[in-house]
């Protein structure tokens, strides 16, 4: 830059994440609320995974196997 090149406020400063509307809150504060707020929005949740060959041996050893009758339906859950 030489001095004389019009300088773009837009340009030199970073878009803003968070704006604060009222109150004046402290460094600290506004450092925890920005933390807060790029966790929510971090990465797509997790497709679930499908269960192990290991997970189902579990279940038959611990004989939670889904059985027919009365409440079978609370064990067919998995």
């Amino acid at each position: 830059m030489t001095g004389t090149e019009p300088v773009d406020p837009a340009a030199a400063a970073p878009e803003s994440l968070l704006s604060v509307a009222k109150g004046d809150p402290t460094p600290e504060e506004l450092a925890a609320l920005t933390a807060v707020v790029l966790s929510l929005g971090s990465g797509e949740a997790d497709a679930p995974e499908k269960p192990s060959a290991r997970h189902w041996i579990r279940r038959q050893q611990l004989q939670l196997a889904p059985k027919p009758g009365p409440g079978s339906w609370k064990r067919s859950r998995g």
